[in-house]
């Protein structure tokens, strides 16, 4: 087992090939996470076992214990089951996708693995992934409109990127909304936006429990005097400190 950083998070990677771990380590490396290697299922299972990662890219081929296999083991142990594996497997064959979904994975990627695909699971799982954004801590009211209807929620924290909502409104990921707020101490006006959900802290899907209930909004529309006024906002904050 390889052990890379110090922070709380951990993320396992598991497979036979050195070169693809190396791959995968590589994309981490803008992420503040502790990185566990193994080279094979058993292994894999003993690490789990003992340092209960918080995520896991699983391959499909290996010798000793298969993917599914340790899978199907994690996804047993009622002590172990909560945490998200990410199957890894071959060209996406059905075949091999179907013995994933039977194993109990909670997603899968197919190789060749690239960058943007494997962050975009990790971050589905754990969105402390490569969050290269200042985040700007902040109580304000906002107001929210997607298909559904109209809402109110309160801004927890704010990026160039997105924004943090508190709220228990019902939505999914990927739904988009319409969102309007004023930032505290700017002489701005409503700042508009328009957003897609990117993850969810709620119910289940619940990942920060330091966090209000509530779901993260990556901006998908952001004009250009709102996000200056958001980056001037994040770097007061840093003059202050």
């Amino acid at each position: 087992m390889e052990d890379w950083g110090g922070a709380a998070l951990k993320v396992l990677l598991v497979d036979d090939v050195k070169l693809f771990i190396e791959l995968e380590k590589s994309f981490l490396a803008g992420s503040d996470v502790t990185i566990l290697t193994a080279g094979d299922g058993e292994e894999a299972l003993e690490i789990v076992r003992r340092e209960r990662p918080d995520l896991i890219f699983l391959d499909l081929h290996m010798p000793k214990m298969n993917g599914v296999a340790c899978c199907t083991a994690i996804k047993s142990d009622p002590d172990l089951l909560f945490i998200p594996v990410i199957m890894v497997t071959t060209a996406g064959r059905e075949e091999e996708i179907e013995l994933c979904n039977k194993a109990g994975c909670d997603d899968y990627l197919t190789k060749p693995v690239e960058r943007s695909a494997f962050l975009e699971k990790a971050r589905s799982f754990l969105p402390e992934i490569e969050r290269r954004e200042a985040r700007f801590p902040l109580q304000t009211p906002a107001l929210f409109r997607d298909s559904k209807g109209v809402c109110t929620a309160a801004v927890a924290d704010i990026s160039n990127g997105g924004i943090y909502l508190s709220s228990d409104y019902p939505v999914t990921q990927n739904d988009t909304m319409e969102l309007a707020f004023f930032l505290p101490g700017r002489d701005v006006g409503v700042i508009s936006i328009t957003g897609r959900v990117a993850w969810l802290n709620s119910g289940k899907t619940r990942k920060k429990w330091d966090m209000p209930v509530g779901f993260g909004l990556e901006y998908t529309t952001i004009s250009d005097d709102a996000r200056r006024a958001i980056q001037e906002l994040i770097d007061s904050r840093d003059e202050e400190e």
